[in-house]
């Protein structure tokens, strides 16, 4: 097992040079109606079942260095070009590199809302990330747990188990912060006992986090089968990319 903040500060020291970071593509995507999207290269967990593991584990393979002007003026032209309202940065872990993201939230127009996915990690193990991200008025925090549990996102992702307890962190964090944030929780591995007790987990760190996003297993790539398959792992719900529940798109 690996510690996830120490990987993270690892992978840091691949994808960040100075204030610039890796990507390795700007996109216009369908997903909550239509958003422009970065990919970025580089995270600090191992998920067994990620579309992109590629990207976000072998981060000296992929992508290029944009500074956060390039970035921003990207996504901004293509939400322009395609009428979007929403920008992300998805792929890997935006928040490795914390001057960077910062940065890139500054200079996207107010006008304009910007959904962080993040595994929530960093934000958890630093209070004060929490706070910089809540400054953005414009910014909405989807954080994305990996199982119900400890022992799940273990097994998911192969860290320690206090990696889930800080992902739980993040979100008491960003509360605490007066963010706007939600909870999307990988569901698919998980029996539904466990997903209760997670509901009931979160309720206990505040009453904005009863409703949760369920997230389900989706086979971009046949990497990801083989990977389960390798692993031992099953899954009790997945899906086809031509047949992603309209609810989750």
């Amino acid at each position: 097992m690996y510690d996830s903040v120490k990987r993270a500060f690892e992978i840091a020291k691949i994808v960040c040079q100075g204030d610039k970071r890796k990507y390795s593509r700007f996109r216009a995507a369908r997903f909550y109606g239509g958003i422009a999207t970065a990919d970025c290269v580089g995270c600090c967990l191992r998920c067994v079942f990620c579309w992109s593991y590629e990207t976000a584990t072998r981060p000296h393979t992929a992508g290029a260095f944009y500074s956060p002007l390039e970035v921003a003026r990207k996504l901004v032209g293509i939400a322009g070009k395609k009428g979007f309202h929403q920008v992300r940065i998805s792929g890997s872990e935006p928040t490795i590199s914390k001057e960077h993201l910062l940065k890139v939230l500054d200079l996207i127009p107010v006008s304009i809302d910007f959904i962080l996915e993040t595994n929530g990690i960093l934000i958890g193990y630093d209070e004060d990330y929490a706070k910089a991200l809540a400054r953005h008025d414009n910014l909405h925090v989807r954080v994305s747990l990996k199982g119900t549990n400890e022992e799940e996102f273990s097994r998911l992702t192969g860290a320690e188990p206090i990696g889930f307890e800080l992902q739980l962190k993040a979100l008491e964090n960003l509360i605490r912060a007066g963010a706007s944030t939600h909870p999307a929780v990988m569901v698919s591995f998980s029996p539904i006992e466990n997903i209760e007790a997670l509901q009931a987990r979160l309720a206990l760190i505040g009453k904005e986090l009863e409703e949760i996003e369920i997230e389900e297993l989706v086979f971009f790539n046949p990497g990801v089968e083989e990977r389960l398959r390798k692993a031992g792992i099953g899954c009790r719900t997945a899906y086809r990319r031509d047949n992603i529940p309209p609810e989750q798109v």
